[in-house]
């Protein structure tokens, strides 16, 4: 790594000694590193390359780890973990055993708090600096945020808390979107200086002293200074509201201008009580297609330096793209669908779908927990909503799920894309949960199609099915089809699944995305083996086919289930219940799926061979269980 300045720096501190000339000097370094590893690994870039200058000025201002910064989602923390003695091994971003894409406690002790899910930095912020004020402490506590993920429920009642109890905290809000308040600009940062500096600050502690003494009724003139220093932050500035909620709110200023950040931040960091600072960036910022398109480089997979382009093979289609084709074909049948996406529109591949229906489609942004209710009151009226989710993000809304949909029996339709393991994001972004958490909820249909053909038939199933919520998950990645793909797509019989194969040896239960590697690993078996082995596709996991799966193990008497995801309370203790309490003596099961751990990052393959659930994985199972039933 031949980097003139980045070399020297191997803790934060040590960019307190360099020149304004040198630190611009270092974010083109910071920012080449970035965009060169990126491009081999994959990851978060556009927002990465938004924040160097931000993150450089944070850390030449507080000390860190003694003062807390909090950093929400991670996106933007690339600076974060070169600047805090990681440069060197950057390169082994996202990869199996090298260094996370998120933040991540166990990794440094600059990872003050992990990160991965949007919103959370104001909430933990506030439980760092409670615990200062409990221990009488000193030090600057510091949430970063995104402008997006300010509008998520959780950071908002954080901020309501912490305007309620006044407590002394710094809001850093990076805003990278491509428009931003008109005032932007000299005006704007002139407007800046004075609003941190001791007069003007003085003069509002002043105003709000005597207005506080001026009864509320009969002195008009309490009201005419009221708004008029109202009327005055307003025209100049966006954070009214904040101030309405117990905030002093400093910005916009240009993000990109270190001197200027820390200038900024030595001046209001000891004005005491909740601050919000509002920078703004340009997505991208240094890479000229990520500038251009940040969006598609917001989450990339490798690309090729030079051009920009992915280097991905899109010669064949993904789940996702099947689940919208089919989703718009059912919208066309009946008007009373409709979409819901949270802030990833592209991510759940439904552009056409708006582009065809915009007065059907919406998008409530990072905002889980309202796009469930949201579409419980549709469906109350008569429509019918797919709420389309990462499974990963779907945690966040259990409780509306439970209360706001399945208590009432509202026939809302959960699509749940990258369900199962995602590779190298990672920890935070596996879908390995809600097989279990959809499953333990009354009411609740459970589908995990296994192939292209059976996502179409799963989303026609949900389309038309109307006594109560139907969930559907499919991975992340390429299609496979087992055998031909079926010109007629008919729904299927709730809680029926399909006889693949025929065997008298052993029984395989497969639920979802994992039967190539089932097929696989049977046809290789009974290649060299005097074997037959039957496969069950479940397609539900709840309601399972108790009758196909009784009949089969009564006659092989061994049996594997298979699914991608945690094995608590899961799929196979499904199978497991049923046939203990169907009185089948003398038979042996083996569940295969995730055990109860948290699996890290690295590619989908490395991590289903980690957890026995590729072809070898499967095949070392079969052996396992005809050897020892």
């Amino acid at each position: 790594m031949d980097y003139k300045l980045l070399n020297k720096i191997n803790l934060p501190d040590d960019l307190k000694k360099l020149s304004y000339n040198e630190l611009d000097l270092l974010a083109e370094e910071i920012r080449d590193l970035i965009i060169k590893t990126v491009s081999k690994t994959g990851g978060h870039l556009a927002s990465s390359l938004g924040a160097v200058e931000s993150t450089i000025a944070l850390y030449r201002v507080f000390s860190i780890p003694y003062d807390k910064v909090v950093w929400d989602v991670g996106h933007q923390a690339y600076s974060h973990k070169i600047l805090t003695g990681r440069a060197k091994e950057f390169h082994t971003l996202r990869q199996l055993n090298g260094i996370s894409g998120f933040l991540k406690i166990s990794e440094s002790k600059y990872d003050i708090f992990g990160a991965g899910h949007s919103s959370t930095s104001i909430s933990a912020a506030m439980g760092f600096a409670k615990a200062r004020d409990l221990r009488k402490e000193k030090n600057y506590i510091v949430a970063v945020i995104g402008d997006a993920s300010v509008s998520n429920g959780l950071a908002l009642e954080a901020i309501n808390h912490i305007g309620q109890n006044k407590t002394d905290i710094l809001i850093y809000v990076i805003d990278n979107e491509m428009s931003i308040s008109p005032t932007v600009g000299a005006l704007s940062e002139y407007f800046n200086k004075i609003l941190t500096g001791n007069i003007y600050n003085k003069i509002r502690d002043l105003t709000k002293f005597i207005l506080d003494r001026i009864p509320k009724f009969g002195y008009p003139v309490a009201s005419v200074i009221k708004h008029l220093e109202e009327g005055i932050k307003g025209i100049f500035s966006p954070g009214i509201l904040f101030e309405e909620l117990g905030f002093k709110f400093y910005g916009p200023i240009n993000g990109h201008n270190i001197k200027l950040i820390e200038e900024t931040l030595n001046k209001i960091k000891d004005i005491k009580g909740p601050k919000i600072l509002h920078v703004y960036t340009k997505k991208g910022k240094g890479y000229l297609p990520a500038e251009k398109n940040p969006t598609l480089f917001h989450g990339v997979g490798p690309f090729d330096l030079e051009t920009g382009n992915l280097l991905n093979d899109s010669s064949k289609i993904t789940y996702s793209e099947v689940f919208s084709e089919i989703l718009l074909k059912e919208a066309k049948r009946n008007k009373k669908i409709v979409a819901i996406v949270a802030a990833m529109l592209e991510g759940t591949n439904l552009s056409k779908f708006k582009e065809e229906f915009p007065e059907r489609f919406f998008d409530v942004g990072i905002a889980e927990e309202h796009a469930v209710t949201f579409a419980a009151g549709l469906a109350t009226e008569g429509f019918k909503p797919f709420v389309a989710i990462y499974s990963t993000f779907i945690q966040r809304s259990v409780d509306q799920i439970i209360h706001d949909v399945s208590l009432q029996k509202l026939p809302v339709v959960f699509s749940f894309d990258r369900a199962g393991l995602v590779g190298e994001d990672g920890a935070t972004h596996h879908g390995i949960f809600d097989i279990v958490f959809m499953k333990m909820i009354p009411d609740m249909v459970v589908i995990a199609p296994s192939d292209a053909n059976e996502l179409k038939r799963a989303v026609i199933t949900a389309a038309r099915y109307n006594k109560g919520p139907v969930s559907i998950r499919f991975p992340r990645g390429k299609i496979f089809q087992y055998g031909k793909e079926d010109r007629l797509i008919l729904p299927f019989k709730i809680g029926k699944a399909r006889l693949l194969k025929k065997g008298k040896d052993l029984t395989i239960i497969n639920l979802g995305h994992l039967l190539p590697y089932v097929s696989k690993a049977v046809a290789s078996i009974e290649n060299y083996k005097n074997l037959k082995i039957e496969i069950i596709d479940a397609r539900f996991a709840k309601p399972i086919d108790k009758n196909l799966i009784l009949n089969s193990v009564k006659k092989t008497k061994k049996v594997i289930t298979i699914e991608e995801g945690i094995l608590e309370g899961g799929f196979g203790h499904s199978v497991n219940a049923l046939l203990k309490n169907s009185g089948l003596k003398n038979f042996s099961i083996l569940n295969l799926g995730i055990q109860n751990k948290f699996i890290e990052h690295g590619t989908m393959e490395e991590l289903r061979k980690r957890c026995g659930l590729n072809e070898e994985g499967i095949k070392e199972a079969i052996f396992k269980i005809l050897k020892t039933g």
